[in-house]
């Protein structure tokens, strides 16, 4: 019974299930289709014996991982950035999506919009360049004005700690405007009578935002934050990569595990230790997500993802 009704509902929307066929390839090609590859992690990977006639080790990759100090230290970093991410980020487009929002100007909201979301469309290897001529000891745009001003000039290149802001920075700056676009449409979408009748009895601009905008957003951050746990350990590798390169100064303030696989597998051919990162990565991950709908659907049921 219940395939005779997906057969009917397939013909019913065949347009529609076939506008979804690309969608559903790629996921079965390139998510499902590779998932028996996580068997790498726990084998000593031999190129010649292949993936299942290579020696198998059990839980020797992680144990390695935990005994050097390595996974401990990527996972802290990749999470404390991404959850600085996550809060800093929604929070800051939350802002930008009331305020313009709030301008009557179409012309101005336009080119305002138009502006904030350009830096979404920019390559990470145009920002790597542009962070390093900007930082750059010799030739940096914040070393040649301190040296003009007869200042000492700032080695940002040998200083860990400073590189969390400026990482920070630059994945606001360059994920605002996206996600401020999904809060503008939430907003666009109350209707206009509320904020009339709000008005005519006298409410202020803080008032109509505190009390009607941001409760009408919090079911929208909370699915945004959902699915945001989904990747917390899942770092942003161009960014970081772009910025910090190889430069094993500043490893322990950025290195996150995406950084670290890719050095397991270009620098030292190590797939099976990259396969145990990525393994824990997307357990952590999925464990994470079904811990925080939990929560989300014990304190809040309809904002739960399932």
């Amino acid at each position: 019974m219940a395939g005779r009704n997906i057969v009917r509902e397939v013909m019913k929307n065949k347009v529609l299930f076939l506008m979804l066929l690309p969608v559903l390839l790629y996921f079965l090609i390139f998510h499902y289709a590779v998932m028996p590859g996580a068997y790498v992690a726990f084998v000593d990977y031999n190129l010649n014996k292949g993936i299942f006639g290579s020696d198998f080790i059990g839980l020797k990759n992680f144990e390695f991982l935990v005994q050097n100090g390595d996974l401990w230290n990527i996972t802290k970093n990749t999470l404390l950035y991404n959850i600085v991410f996550l809060a800093l980020g929604n929070i800051i487009q939350i802002v930008f999506a009331i305020m313009l929002s709030e301008i009557s100007g179409r012309w101005f909201k336009k080119v305002s919009q138009s502006v904030i979301l350009l830096p979404n469309f920019i390559s990470m290897v145009i920002v790597g360049v542009f962070a390093y001529n900007i930082f750059n000891f010799n030739s940096g745009f914040i070393n040649t004005m301190l040296a003009g001003a007869g200042l000492d000039r700032y080695e940002f290149y040998s200083d860990p700690g400073i590189w969390k802001y400026i990482i920070v920075a630059f994945k606001i700056w360059a994920g605002t405007g996206y996600g401020m676009i999904v809060y503008l449409a939430t907003i666009t979408g109350i209707n206009h009578d509320l904020y009339e009748a709000a008005y005519m009895d006298g409410a202020t601009t803080w008032q109509r935002i505190r009390y009607m905008t941001l409760p009408i957003l919090k079911p929208t951050f909370i699915l945004l934050l959902l699915f945001g746990m989904g990747g917390i350990l899942k770092g942003s590798f161009d960014l970081f990569y772009n910025l910090i390169g190889t430069n094993s100064v500043l490893y322990p303030q950025t290195d996150i595990i995406d950084t670290y696989v890719f050095r397991s597998l270009v620098g030292q051919f190590n797939f099976s230790m990259g396969a145990a990162v990525g393994f824990y990565q997307s357990l952590f991950g999925l464990i994470l997500v079904l811990v925080v709908n939990f929560i989300v659907r014990k304190i809040e049921p309809d904002s739960a993802l399932f």
